[in-house]
């Protein structure tokens, strides 16, 4: 609430010239524009330049859903020991079983615990936080809790959860992300708010202005701690942390752990969290991933544009590597009759959002996206994610297929493979 104020690759004969595979699905459509694609793609750069990505780790064409484990829950949602306007919110947005991150989570949270939260994308982790802290607000007015999240679009989401789940109890926030004009969020701390959701640049400018003053935030979340990471958040976060008390009551949640992720968490935390690992894998157990390979004179576009014509590619998310790249495809592909928007870093925040609505709401059937929207975004019922270009490394694999199959529901990924 606001104030108004894995398998192996198949081994067999090459491919013949000019034709594209994925199990069944072959190209059979002609070139687009006359520009066939070269097969060349430029070498990553950075940390992950060095990475081979190992393409039989695309395929996972035979999950066997009867051997899956199932998750029995301890708990209901109407089991949990909150206010009871936050229950009646919580039944409102039909939440009855808790996902397992939930179901573990949200006691020790509630009993104040610090928490490493370590579970697959999609699994529900920002109701497993923002429900026990929502009811620790509740229990005292006067506390303040920071969540620190790596973008905008998650920063965003977040705080619309937060209005859906505060409906009618005067709890107030500001979503403090860049790319908009700083002002309106200086107007919104003048006044005291119970939560400030926000990324690292922009907390640490308003930090830096004198507007947000951290002393009395006894909580922090550090969400997507292992994207804040990788885009080079390292230094802002540690501002950030040092501005806030030191005996606080810390979250930290990451889909991965690697050395520097746990430098953090002894960095960031006390030295007894509890250790809360859900991830049943690397990915999805209920995403059917399987490659389409390109070949010869092949043209990606063409290629695309079959699939798309398919009836069971119902809503799709579609990665390139380039925002020049990806606005290009999205323009190709409104112009062959397919409803699209794209969402990169050439676009205001502004911008972005509107294409995400879209996307949520079914006007654009297609989103074309650089890895901005890769991270922590709930987008509901993403039939297909089709990885147009191959992704940087296989992190940044998982989380973009972590946009489908999300919860109960089976989904499927694609990777373009030249």
């Amino acid at each position: 609430m606001q104030r108004n104020s894995m398998r192996p690759v198949r081994n067999g004969p090459p491919q013949p010239s000019g034709r594209a595979s994925a199990g069944r699905i072959s190209n059979g459509m002609r070139r687009f524009g006359g520009r066939p694609f070269s097969g060349r793609r430029p070498q990553p750069r950075g940390r992950f330049s060095e990475k081979k990505i190992d393409i039989s780790r695309y395929i996972n064409t035979t999950v066997k859903q009867s051997e899956a484990e199932v998750f029995v829950p301890a708990h209901a949602f109407a089991d949990f020991q909150v206010d009871t306007r936050l229950r009646a919110n919580i039944a409102a947005k039909g939440y009855e079983v808790p996902t397992p991150i939930q179901d573990k989570a949200i006691p020790e949270i509630l009993s104040g615990k610090d928490i490493v939260g370590i579970a697959n994308t999609g699994t529900g982790k920002t109701a497993a936080f923002l429900i026990p802290l929502i009811n620790k607000v509740l229990l005292g007015k006067n506390e303040q809790v920071l969540i620190v999240v790596p973008t905008h679009e998650l920063a965003i989401q977040i705080d619309e959860e937060f209005k859906a789940f505060t409906k009618g109890m005067r709890l107030f926030s500001v979503c403090a992300v860049g790319g908009v004009p700083i002002r309106k969020q200086i107007a919104g701390l003048r006044y005291f708010n119970n939560f400030v959701i926000g990324t690292p640049g922009r907390i640490k400018d308003l930090i830096e202005r004198g507007v947000l003053q951290l002393a009395r935030f006894r909580t922090v979340v550090l969400d997507e701690a292992d994207r804040m990471l990788d885009m080079g958040f390292i230094h802002d976060m540690r501002s950030i942390i040092s501005k806030l008390p030191t005996e606080r009551h810390t979250l930290f949640f990451s889909a991965t752990i690697s050395f520097d992720v746990e430098h953090l968490i002894k960095e960031f935390l006390r030295d007894d969290p509890v250790r809360i690992s859900v991830k049943t894998g690397e990915t999805a157990q209920n995403v059917h991933q399987d490659i389409i390979r390109v070949t010869g004179g092949a043209s990606k576009y063409d290629i695309l544009h079959g699939l798309l014509q398919k009836k069971e590619f119902e809503k799709v998310l579609v990665f390139g590597r380039t925002k020049h790249g990806v606005q290009r495809l999205a323009d190709v592909l409104r112009s062959r009759g397919h409803s699209s928007a794209a969402i990169h870093g050439n676009k205001n925040p502004s911008q972005r959002q509107r294409a995400l609505n879209d996307f949520k709401t079914n006007r654009a059937r297609v989103l074309v996206a650089t890895d901005v929207a890769a991270r922590g975004l709930d987008i509901p019922d993403v039939s297909h994610v089709i990885n147009f270009d191959m992704p940087k490394s296989h992190d940044d694999y998982v989380h973009r297929i972590g946009r489908t199959g999300r919860g109960d529901k089976k989904g499927k990924a694609l990777t373009f493979v030249d």
